[in-house]
């Protein structure tokens, strides 16, 4: 099996399972196209990692103005609090979080 990673890809497949059904999903709806969740998060994660202006983000993630929306509307709806908590639990539930 050829495994092929792109410096782009910043989950994994196990950590986007453990997030995905707390993310907007395709509704079916006829308007603007939908962005794909996991693009979106991963240049979200991307744009904090580097450090970068938001305008700054690479296009292999889709236009900024999109990830920017995603991730604003994410914060207010308390999306990216509920991911930290799965995120810490199943770590927590790994041995991989040292409380002490």
């Amino acid at each position: 099996m050829l495994l092929v990673v792109s410096r782009f890809q910043m989950l994994s497949d196990e950590q986007w399972v453990l997030i995905e059904d707390l993310l907007p999903a395709r509704t079916g709806r006829p308007g603007r196209p939908f962005s794909d969740a996991r693009v979106m998060v991963e240049g979200i994660i991307y744009r904090y990692r580097c450090g970068l202006a938001w305008r700054d983000v690479p296009g292999v993630f889709g236009p900024w103005q999109t990830i920017w929306t995603w991730h604003r509307r994410l914060a207010r709806e308390g999306t990216w609090d509920v991911v930290l908590q799965r995120l810490q639990a199943a770590a927590d539930a790994a041995g991989l979080i040292d409380w002490s």
